[in-house]
């Protein structure tokens, strides 16, 4: 069940990779969007904004969740790269460990906070008790999202990419009828929500782990694979440390940005939910390529290949990028009937919802290429860059919901996503091309001395 992406066509290996990762974030998109719908059609349009106004604060906190686990895996897949075994095992022994450290800190520090946090964000009062009773449910289950994403990133290290999409969808059912029955049987309201997700993933979680167990022998980790050193554990967290801040660094953005739409208004936040509901399906394309780059990446790295990382770069590039174009046209002839879809006839939240995608469409294309050069540098080992680039990303994302919101309104909040996007493409861009310019200036000395040493 692992693959090896060091040989082969790059193109055809990138994109068979990615698809069963892209049909597994569909999933994982479509029970995130189950909540939304079941609450927001059959709750109200307050309930739906006590959900989604939850959304920057547990991105805070689980983001750092999905940079960490993505980080460890890194590691992972440069061992599996380089046909390191017994590597790939110690780094899967790391992993965990560092997870659980981190699972137990995260959910205390969130679960102690959350109320602060709501306040400070100025949760308005008429929904305030339902975010704080939906969030803090999602918090308690940090630990399981934690554990799915280490076991999913870590069998897509060793090129298993299908299993994952397997646990989603299972996920995804599971999650669906929880939903129904917790909200529609036993009138639980936004906590049935909660109770729904956090269950689904650890349902997830559970068959993650035993397919490992049964089909993917290396990793099946060993006694002595649990003699970590120092070493081992300052490698993981050289690069899962910077990618996991990263993720909160881009999360504070969010966070302000969700503070600016608070002062908006209830029909604004609940229409602000709905269009990022769509937009996170409609970016998932360009986010899955991203995550096949940073596998590929990672694995080519492991085993010198150099020349094979320059042309995933260029041909994921070009595939994403026209995902990008063909989005973003949708969004112009169709964004106004699905936010209807989960607002229903409330004409000011489908027009202001509307708005949003029309804007954030047209912007994909950075988008897109944001995902491609950030997963390549991390791929590679870079976590500075990547996090410097979610700095630049935080930067455009408070200044402007800081100062557009003053002349513009709604509509200056839904330039943040773009204007951050352009910002973050900034660094990365000049730093893949330094870095590309230096491993294949490299590769090609290593080339020359191999050669030298056959005619002599």
């Amino acid at each position: 069940m692992t693959k090896n992406l060091t040989v082969g066509n790059p193109a055809l290996l990138i994109v068979s990779f990615t698809i069963p990762l892209l049909i597994g974030n569909l999933f994982q998109q479509f029970y995130s969007m189950a909540d939304t719908f079941i609450v927001g059609r059959t709750i109200g349009v307050a309930a739906l904004a006590a959900v989604g106004c939850t959304g920057s604060l547990s991105f805070l906190f689980l983001g750092f969740v999905m940079g960490f686990t993505s980080g460890t895996a890194i590691i992972t897949a440069q061992r599996f790269g380089a046909g390191d075994e017994k590597g790939v095992r110690r780094s899967f022994a790391a992993s965990i460990v560092l997870s659980i450290i981190m699972a137990l800190i995260l959910t205390v520090v969130s679960v102690i906070f959350t109320r602060s946090i709501l306040k400070l964000l100025r949760t308005p009062a008429e929904i305030f008790d339902g975010a704080y009773r939906y969030i803090i449910i999602i918090f308690w289950g940090t630990a399981v999202l934690m554990m799915f994403n280490l076991l999913s990133n870590v069998m897509r290290a060793v090129g298993d990419s299908r299993t994952p999409l397997v646990c989603l969808v299972i996920a995804s059912v599971v999650n669906i009828i929880l939903d129904y029955i917790f909200i529609l049987v036993f009138h639980t309201g936004v906590e049935g929500a909660a109770y729904a997700t956090v269950i689904a993933q650890f349902v997830s979680c559970i068959f993650c782990a035993l397919v490992i167990v049964k089909r993917l022998p290396i990793l099946k980790i060993r006694k002595e694979d649990w003699k970590i050193d120092k070493a081992d554990m300052a490698e993981h967290i050289r690069v899962a440390m910077p990618m996991g801040f990263q993720m909160s660094i881009i999360a504070i953005g969010v966070v302000v940005l969700q503070f600016a739409l608070n002062k908006l208004g209830t029909t604004a936040v609940a229409a602000f939910t709905a269009a990022q509901k769509i937009d996170m399906v409609a970016t998932l394309p360009m986010m899955s390529f991203g995550v096949t780059m940073a596998t590929f990446t990672a694995q080519n790295y492991g085993a010198r290949k150099f020349d094979r990382i320059r042309a995933g770069i260029i041909q994921s590039s070009i595939i994403s990028g026209a995902f990008s174009i063909i989005m973003g046209i949708t969004f112009f002839l169709t964004g106004r009937q699905l936010s209807a879809i989960f607002i229903g006839s409330d004409p000011n939240a489908v027009a202001l919802s509307y708005t949003y995608l029309r804007i954030n469409g047209a912007c994909y294309i950075l988008l897109s290429f944001l995902f491609i050069f950030r997963q390549t540098l991390q791929g590679l080992g870079n976590s500075l860059i990547p996090t410097v680039a979610g700095i630049m990303e935080l930067v455009m994302r408070t200044l402007a919901a800081i100062l557009l919101p003053a002349f513009f309104s709604f509509v200056g909040l839904c330039f943040a996503g773009p204007l951050a996007w352009l910002g973050a493409c900034v660094p990365l861009t000049i730093a893949l091309a330094l870095t590309m310019k230096k491993l294949l200036r490299k590769s090609m000395a290593e080339r020359k001395q191999l050669s030298y040493h056959r005619i002599n």
